[in-house]
């Protein structure tokens, strides 16, 4: 028997969860938005949100559902959080958040949830707040609600080389495709197209009212190194500040050096570092 005080959460909670998901703005906007969108009480499928502490002071969360994200985890809570997690099936695709927390969270679930595919310890967490310093691409917009056909090729491109397997692999890609046609419906998919195919693409994968969180950035292998990928982030950054966010924020691999130059010359600076373990 869990004997930590860890404990699923509903909507008598959301006061309490809010107020950790705050102190967080760019580190927890992912269950910023479910909780948003969704509320604590309609979670489906087996997602459920945790918390760690006594019923009148919540200290800390973790999302479980096809990510497992810790917010706000301290030493005490990660311990609770993994003696939680270690006793069920892993369901999830990867655990992300703040290094500290997902490493230790990984150590102590490895020996049940082992082997991970991947381990990507040291991603810096960045944040814009200003349109940034360089010109931004006239020709970046927005994807188009029946374009995704044509953003697709791209994404598959980007997950492959990002994730390191391909989203074809598991279902035919029929998941993958589904989620990058809700982001195009949606109008958070940005593209730029020369010769009738995509050649710069990022995402606003969550929204909060602190943040917007890119990922999926990418350019085409053959306009690498010709500053495109530069001037689309900008007119990203300019964009998302104008309409949809106060701040924009992604997080990178540390080995990614020509990405963070970009990220660097678009006026993005590092507010924390994230960890991945991968599935």
């Amino acid at each position: 028997m869990l004997t930590l005080p860890v404990r699923q959460l509903g909507d008598s909670d959301r006061r309490q969860v809010e107020r950790i998901l705050d102190r967080d703005p760019y580190g927890a906007v992912t269950v910023a938005e479910l909780v948003a969108v969704r509320g604590l009480s309609r979670w489906r499928g087996g997602d459920a949100l945790y918390g760690y502490g006594g019923r009148t002071h919540l200290e800390a969360v973790c999302w479980a559902g096809a990510h497992v994200t810790p917010v706000g985890a301290g030493p005490a809570a990660v311990a609770a959080f993994a003696e939680l997690l270690a006793g069920r099936r892993r369901r999830c695709s990867s655990i992300i958040g703040h290094a500290d927390a997902v490493l230790e969270l990984w150590r102590r679930l490895e020996p049940s949830w082992g082997p991970a595919r991947d381990v990507r310890p040291d991603q810096p967490l960045l944040v814009a707040d200003a349109p940034s310093p360089v010109a931004p691409d006239p020709e970046v917009r927005l994807a188009r609600p029946a374009e995704t056909d044509l953003v697709w090729p791209a994404a598959v491109r980007m997950y492959t080389e990002e994730v390191g397997v391909s989203p074809l692999a598991e279902d035919g890609g029929r998941g993958h495709r589904a989620r990058v046609s809700n982001l195009v419906r949606a109008g958070r998919t940005y593209v730029r197209v020369a010769d009738g195919r995509v050649i710069f693409k990022a995402d606003l994968a969550a929204v909060s009212r602190h943040t917007a969180q890119v990922q999926g950035v990418w350019v085409a292998p053959d306009w690498r190194n010709r500053g495109v990928g530069t001037g689309a982030l900008a007119a990203v950054v300019r964009d998302v500040l104008e309409r949809v966010a106060p701040t924009v924020s992604l997080y990178v691999n540390a080995y990614n050096h020509p990405a963070r130059r970009v990220y660097q010359r678009c006026g993005f600076r590092q507010v924390g570092t994230f960890a991945t373990v991968l599935f």
